[in-house]
C-alpha cells in the first residue's frame, strides 16, 4: 500500500504518527510513504486528482488499486487490519473516550490552527483574511482547556498510559501551529509538558520536522 502525504501538513502527519506508533508497538504494516509536493501544486495535477478528485492529502492506495481519502478512514482501516497495539481503545467505553478526545483535538485544535495559518501566512498562497483568523483564534481556548483538564491527573498521554490517535492528531495540529506561528497560550501548562514529552519520543522524532 502507498500513503500519499506531505511533511508538516497536519492530516498526513496524523496518519504518519499513527503508523509510527503502531510500528513502535510491534505492528508490521506494509505502507510506503509517497510524497506529494503541496507547495509545488502537485496535488492539482491529473495524476493526483485521479487518486483524490478533491486534491487533498492524505490518500491511501489499497492493494486492489482503489483509494481511501480521509485520515480517520485510513486509520480505521489500518486499525482493523492491525488491531495491536490498540490505538483506538479495547472496549466500547475506551473507544468512545479516545474518539471523543481525537474529535476535540481535530475539530477544536487542528481545524482552527489550519484556518488561522491559511488566513495569515498560507504556505499554499491563499490570500490573508484577518477576520477569519481572529474568529478561529477565539475558538481555540475551549478545546485546549478541555484537553488540559484531561491531563490534570498527570497521565503521560491524552487517554491514559499509552498513545492513541488522539495524541497523533493533537501533535499534528501543534506542529502545524509551530510552522505557521500560531501561539498556544502558556496558561496551558500541562499541554505544554505533554507536547515536550511527546516530541521527545523516538516515534515522534521519526515523523516530525518541527
Amino acid at each position: 500500500m502507498n500513503l500519499y502525504c506531505f511533511p508538516i501538513a497536519p492530516n498526513p502527519t496524523k496518519v504518519r504518527l499513527y503508523l509510527a506508533e503502531k510500528r513502535d508497538g510491534g505492528a508490521e504494516i506494509d505502507v510506503t510513504e509517497v510524497m506529494v509536493d503541496l507547495r509545488g501544486g502537485e496535488q492539482k495535477q491529473p495524476a493526483h486528482l485521479a487518486r483524490n478528485p478533491f486534491g487533498k492529502l492524505p490518500v491511501l492506495e489499497l492493494p486492489d488499486g482503489s483509494y481511501l481519502l480521509e485520515s480517520l478512514c485510513i486509520i480505521d482501516y489500518l486499525e482493523e487490519l492491525h488491531p495491536e497495539p490498540a490505538l483506538i481503545g479495547r472496549d466500547p467505553t475506551e473507544r468512545a473516550r479516545v474518539r471523543e478526545l481525537e474529535r476535540v483535538a481535530d475539530l477544536g485544535v487542528l481545524l482552527p490552527v489550519g484556518r488561522i495559518v491559511h488566513a495569515t501566512n498560507s504556505p499554499l498562497g491563499l490570500p490573508p483574511n484577518p477576520e477569519v483568523a481572529e474568529y478561529f483564534r477565539s475558538l481555540l481556548p475551549a478545546a485546549l482547556r478541555f484537553l488540559e483538564q484531561r491531563l490534570a491527573d498527570d497521565r503521560p498521554f491524552l487517554a491514559g498510559d499509552s498513545p492513541t490517535i488522539a495524541d497523533c492528531t493533537l501533535q499534528a495540529a501543534l506542529q502545524f501551529a509551530r510552522f505557521g506561528g500560531v501561539k498556544i497560550d502558556p496558561e496551558f501548562q500541562r499541554l505544554a509538558r505533554w507536547d515536550t514529552a511527546y516530541r521527545d519520543r523516538a516515534t515522534a522524532r521519526s515523523v516530525l520536522v518541527l
